[in-house]
């Protein structure tokens, strides 16, 4: 069975992005009736006038149907699937992210929207074992998905090869780790890529051993481990800033 060529983004937030990213076509746009006068929503009906996107009127209920959330929001566009990048033209930013076992599209969706916040624009999703940018995704991101670079056309292990060839020094997140995040940002590597695994699975032993550095995050608790999402921020936010693609 082909893959369908569109699908339908929900939330009001993902609705202003991929209209202002302008990265995908939006074929119509379906509005709850009930939120017809709220500021908010006569903005974005505003935006979708600008882009000349067909807006229909409906009920909560249509909008379920579509998006097949109760998350929606009040708003769901049609749209173009989410344009993928090829790894080759990932290399022109200085920080890199790569999801490894992250299965849940939730914590995904968490990290990506962490990482446009903190500079890691290019992001490497394993053609298999991690979700693909699935509307769910773009949700939890609250649209960041649309400003950011997203390759999945490789194994986390070929991502990390390539990376590793291109002069990127690979740093991966594990409890075990004892490299401090400090220690890494007093460096100020040219060129990182920063793995995060999943809390099943974390980071797979191909790239742990190849890793310039495994970093672990001290913690304080009686919980020995940090969600994904939580973890990939605290690091971000550390290794990050401005620091995006080379001149």
């Amino acid at each position: 069975m082909a893959k369908a060529s569109r699908e339908y983004i929900y939330g009001t937030n993902p609705a202003f992005e991929v209209l202002r990213s302008k990265k995908r076509k939006v074929y119509g746009a379906w509005l709850n009736q009930s939120s017809r006068q709220k500021p908010r929503m006569q903005k974005l009906v505003k935006l979708l006038e600008q882009h000349e996107v067909p807006i229909e009127w409906v009920e909560k209920g249509r909008l379920i149907q579509l998006s097949k959330s109760t998350e929606h929001q009040g708003v769901v566009l049609k749209s173009s699937l989410y344009p993928y990048t090829p790894k080759d033209k990932l290399f022109s930013h200085r920080r890199l992210l790569l999801l490894d076992n992250i299965e849940d599209p939730h914590n995904v969706g968490a990290v990506l929207r962490s990482a446009e916040v903190f500079g890691f624009h290019g992001v490497c999703l394993p053609s298999k074992g991690v979700p693909e940018v699935y509307p769910s995704v773009v949700k939890v991101s609250s649209g960041a998905t649309e400003f950011m670079q997203i390759a999945r056309d490789a194994s986390a292990n070929q991502y990390a090869r390539k990376a590793q060839e291109a002069g990127y020094q690979i740093a991966a997140l594990d409890m075990n780790g004892q490299t401090t995040l400090d220690s890494i940002k007093e460096a100020n590597p040219e060129k990182l890529m920063l793995v995060i695994g999943g809390e099943d699975k974390s980071v797979g032993q191909f790239i742990l051993n190849m890793a310039d550095h495994v970093i672990g995050i001290q913690q304080f608790g009686r919980v020995n481990s940090l969600n994904a999402s939580v973890a990939a921020g605290i690091a971000m936010h550390a290794l990050g800033g401005n620091v995006g693609a080379q001149e």
